[in-house]
């Protein structure tokens, strides 16, 4: 009786969900003992470029190629400190998932009341959608410049990719992962293709990385944007809420008995390398974009940094700056590469957005959907925007049809501000915590770094808001600046709630748990 009740419930499009965060997939990747670093290493990466993905998106391209058109190098430091901060963010969300054997997002929801909870999944669900707008016009853009198809075609096509991910989720996640890597290569593989040509100086570029106020000085402007502006969007671009609530999930996919600390410690240890060298190769994309936008192109010949601009750019000789990519132009590889980057990217970001969208779908709200039905119901509502936004300039120019796409793109990504700080404030504290964490809490140097990027990144999310705002074209200049004052204040007064019930669900932890999970486990392991 009980075998057909479950029956029953395997066929609902909707189900209760309070178990291990993916269930499906939760331990299910097996790795070696007492082998050989490399060997070992290779057994656990994977996750990190899942986790990478999220910081080469569509997202950021613009923003790294108007950075170098505009300033030159001046901003690679700024690409350099958000890579830094995400290595930092990235490997606190990995470890509170292998040690404490929650997702961050199953360890908010424990700490806190319903209604917060659902608050922070539909704050949550919203910068999904944010990041999933910029995929679909990212496909969309690649689909019609790689194969001539109608813009509104093409991004009924995006739709599709549901039927991609069905077929990955039968392949394993061992196989999703390699795919992801493979991509990432693609992408990595054009960009350093397309700066090689262009014989970058080197030199200036390294010195790039070097911090200078002049990265946040608030002159000159060039194109409407200052260098701070310009720090301001590649932040914005890097770091994102939704890549933490996934690398907490996914780094639970290796097998490892919790019963045995050196187990815990070698998972934390290996999946720490492979999200740094994912993330450093992240960082080496968008520092090509970056370069891209100084040493391909001549200095200001970009006008249009949309994709179509991008791309129509990098067929214009006269843009280019040098010989040899001119004669590369001509034959078209210049930019066929980069539209093939462009769909790379997007489909990448489908993967990562779904398995994030059910991570925190099941943490805070304890609810689960087959991937498929999440992706679809995701997909059509970010689709909504974007054909709105093609419908209504279809009689305008081409140039103010590209402008408008972008602006949308770029106004999106204003729930990124909202959500980042109610997933890097609580993961923090719950990684500082000894109760949580035990000899895995964070070291006193991290702990610092942690709270001086928290609070910077919160800072300057939030000093951005009036310009984001502004940036809209819907209201005046004073209306704007009044409704970002009052997205702050909502903001501020959530997060101290958010605080608040953390601290609280935290003392509240702390006395039924009196001794740490794995030392009772190694204790009772060891009589």
């Amino acid at each position: 009786m009980d075998n057909t009740k479950n029956q029953g419930r395997k066929h609902k499009l909707i189900e209760h969900a309070n178990g291990k965060s993916l269930e499906e997939i939760n331990g299910t990747v097996e790795v070696p003992h007492g082998k050989s670093f490399w060997r070992t290493l290779f057994a656990y990466s994977g996750p990190g470029a899942l986790v990478a993905v999220g910081y080469m998106d569509p997202g950021n391209w613009s923003t790294s190629i108007t950075g170098g058109q505009s300033f030159q190098y001046t901003l690679m430091t700024t690409i350099l400190i958000s890579s830094l901060i995400a290595m930092l963010l990235q490997n606190m969300a990995a470890k509170l998932g292998i040690v404490s054997q929650m997702d961050l997002a199953q360890a908010i929801r424990a700490r806190t009341g319903k209604a917060l909870g659902i608050i922070l999944w539909i704050m949550t669900e919203l910068a999904i959608m944010a990041t999933d707008i910029a995929e679909v016009i990212g496909a969309a853009i690649a689909l019609n410049l790689l194969f001539h198809i109608s813009l509104i075609t093409a991004v009924f096509i995006t739709v599709l990719d549901v039927l991609v991910l069905l077929l990955l989720t039968k392949i394993g996640f061992r196989k999703i992962e390699a795919l992801v890597a493979c991509l990432i290569l693609v992408i990595l593989f054009v960009f350093a293709y397309q700066v090689i040509l262009s014989k970058p100086d080197w030199g200036a570029a390294l010195a790039g990385l070097v911090p200078t106020p002049h990265a946040i000085a608030s002159s000159p402007v060039v194109g409407g944007i200052s260098p701070l502006s310009g720090s301001l969007g590649i932040i914005g671009a890097t770091v994102m809420p939704h890549n933490l609530y996934l690398h907490s999930a996914i780094s639970q996919t290796r097998k490892l008995d919790h019963t045995k600390i050196e187990d815990i410690r070698q998972t934390v240890r290996f999946t720490t390398w492979d999200s740094n060298i994912q993330l450093s190769l992240a960082f080496i994309v968008n520092a090509l974009l970056l370069i891209m936008g100084v040493a391909v192109f001549k200095n200001g010949a970009v006008k249009d940094t949309s994709f179509f601009g991008l791309y129509e750019a990098l067929n214009n000789t006269s843009m280019l700056s040098n010989g040899i990519l001119i004669a590369v132009a001509k034959t078209g590889v210049l930019s066929t590469l980069f539209a093939v980057a462009l769909l790379a990217s997007g489909q990448n970001s489908t993967i990562t957005g779904t398995l994030t969208g059910q991570v925190i779908m099941e943490g805070f709200v304890h609810m689960r959907m087959p991937l498929w039905a999440r992706r679809l119901v995701t997909r059509l509502l970010s689709v909504i925007p974007v054909l709105l936004c093609v419908g209504m300039t279809a009689g305008e120019t081409e140039l103010q049809q590209h402008y408008a796409i972008n602006m949308l793109m770029e106004n999106s990504q204003v729930f990124l501000a909202f959500a980042l700080p109610f997933s890097m404030l609580p993961l923090l504290m719950m990684t500082n915590s000894e109760v949580e964490m035990g000899e895995f809490k964070n070291a006193t140097w991290t702990r610092w770094l942690g709270w001086i990027s928290v609070i910077g990144l919160t800072f300057l999310n939030l000093m951005n808001l009036p310009s984001t705002f502004e940036g809209f074209g819907i209201w005046k200049k004073g209306t704007a600046d009044l409704l970002a004052y009052l997205a702050i204040i909502i903001i501020i007064a959530l997060l101290t709630w958010t605080v608040v019930e953390l601290y609280r669900g935290n003392k509240r932890f702390a006395k039924e748990h009196q001794a740490h999970p794995w030392e009772d486990s190694t204790k009772a392991a060891t009589d």
